[in-house]
């Protein structure tokens, strides 16, 4: 195993330095740096055009200024640009933007795609899984620059005009109602009877909320309660309990529960610490959660069960955690609105100008900018995870060992989390690692639509005035990103596929 490792980091830092031999001449020959200098009258022109020649190293062959670059880059010094600002500040202001932006689409697009994927390739051939197939072939055609324009509309225009007077139609309430109880009856399997009872049920559910939320007007001050706070993390113990152990009232559900109880109750407890935390007070109490509730796990689990006790117990924890602090945030939601003037989901920008606010109204903030660009890059992506996961699944479900373990008795949880899920998902591995580095260079055309002063920003800098320092601080983050993860995918497709070491 050693040995295959380094192997691909020898084959990948060839390739890198390759690829950067490529890039930098291509950098060098995109614009004319002087072009702007030599419209200057006179002296001036004389002037400026020596001081950006010597400041760019123009008087040198091309190979020599690649291998000045590269001295520089060994010693951490990304050099300076045409105007002589410092290129490792320009890098981490616009690498610190990107990587906000698109840290949580990612794994959002990872979680739910594969999710999807899932779901369709369990139900294969019925009107879900021919839905899905239909939608994500849909957003993996659409360009995103068109998938932009179509948000700032619909999401953000309309949206925020909305939230003047929050009132549902009737015909809107009707359409959500239809398509929630569409969904519940292609998931449910069954006869034709329990669909229907599926799809008028879920529909009847759907149409009394959205009802509801209109008639008290809880769109413009929202929030979730207490009593939905509960209820929600009673239905994460249930949920988690059979995600890893099934079903059975013993102790993993127990445990879970339990845990569930006391996330309640601190929600209580830790009330005037939760009214303006910050951010290492949130990441403190993320880990004692996660502390508390392997704790509760590992006792109330005992010697028999505690193997599924605990992460029961720690996911439910961890998602308790994660609807206090969505209630916590919607609690904020008026007040920051109030402050923007109504408009919550903004269209440009990470942030609003100099805004000042509290802890949670600071962070409806960062999410109002994050939510259209966010959203559009998680469209984009969701498509590939979904049809990869489906066709992956259900190669491994048409293995013999899936039908041996069918015929030895195991469940259907058991044979699709143990062995379908575990081996369907070694593929997606390298399909995850080449997006969370591609995707660093992917989301330039969303940057620019968005207005992020991010990477996308210093490699359009770079390129329309000729600077090649820019453009290499962009591919070093961008093209380093994409070798790494994809070596990180072979050696972990190695660990979990021995025949590829043997290969």
């Amino acid at each position: 195993m050693l040995a295959f490792i380094v192997r691909r980091l020898f084959v990948s830092i060839w390739v890198f330095l390759a690829a950067s031999v490529v890039i930098f001449f291509l950098a060098v020959n995109v614009r004319d740096p002087l072009s702007e200098a030599r419209q200057l009258p006179g002296p001036a022109q004389e002037s400026a055009m020596a001081e950006i020649t010597e400041r760019m190293h123009l008087d040198e062959p091309t190979i020599v200024r690649y291998f000045l670059w590269l001295a520089d880059v060994l010693t951490g010094d990304l050099g300076v640009n045409r105007q002589g600002q410092d290129v490792n500040a320009m890098l981490e202001g616009a690498f610190t933007a990107t990587l906000q932006l698109v840290t949580g689409a990612t794994v959002l697009a990872i979680v739910v795609g594969i999710t999807i994927g899932v779901v369709s390739a369990l139900r294969q051939y019925t009107a879900l899984d021919q839905t899905v197939t239909f939608v994500a072939f849909i957003c993996f055609s659409l360009p995103v620059f068109w998938i932009g324009t179509l948000l700032k509309q619909f999401l953000a225009l309309d949206f925020n005009d909305w939230l003047a007077d929050p009132t549902i139609s009737p015909v809107f309430i009707g359409g959500i109602a239809l398509l929630t109880g569409m969904a519940c009856a292609s998931i449910i399997l069954g006869d034709r009877r329990t669909r229907l009872i599926s799809f008028a049920a879920s529909a009847a559910a759907m149409a009394t909320l959205l009802a509801v939320l209109s008639a008290t007007e809880w769109f413009t001050d929202p929030g979730l309660g207490p009593f939905v706070v509960a209820l929600s993390a009673a239905a994460g113990a249930i949920g988690f309990t059979t995600l890893v152990r099934g079903l059975e009232w013993q102790r993993p559900l127990q445990a879970a529960l339990m845990t569930a109880g006391v996330g309640v109750v601190a929600m209580f407890a830790l009330d005037p610490v939760l009214d303006d935390p910050d951010v290492l007070t949130i990441g403190g109490l993320a880990v004692l959660t996660a502390a508390v509730s392997a704790g509760i796990g590992w006792y109330w689990g005992g010697d028999l069960y505690r193997q599924a006790a605990i992460p029961s117990a720690v996911l439910t924890g961890l998602f308790t955690g994660a609807v206090i602090f969505t209630d916590r945030m919607l609690m904020n939601f008026d007040n920051y609105s109030a402050s923007v003037g109504g408009r919550p989901i903004s269209t440009v920008g990470a942030e609003t100008p100099n805004y000042e606010g509290t802890f949670w109204e600071s962070g409806l903030d960062s999410f109002g900018h994050l939510a259209l660009p966010t959203l559009a890059l998680v469209l984009l992506s969701l498509a590939s995870y979904t049809r990869y996961t489906r066709a992956s699944m259900l190669e491994v479900m048409n293995q013999d060992y899936v039908r041996t373990a069918r015929a030895k008795g195991l469940s259907e949880r058991a044979v699709v989390t143990r062995h379908v899920l575990r081996n369907g998902l070694i593929p997606i591995t390298t399909l995850v690692a080449y997006d969370i580095g591609a995707i660093l260079g992917g989301a330039v055309v969303t940057e620019q639509v968005f207005g992020w002063s991010a990477m996308g920003s210093l490699l359009f800098t770079g390129i329309e005035q000729g600077d090649p320092m820019p453009i290499m601080a962009f591919f070093l983050v961008t093209g380093g990103a994409v070798v790494v993860f994809n070596m990180l995918a072979d050696i972990a497709y190695a660990f979990v596929d021995p025949r590829i070491r043997l290969s």
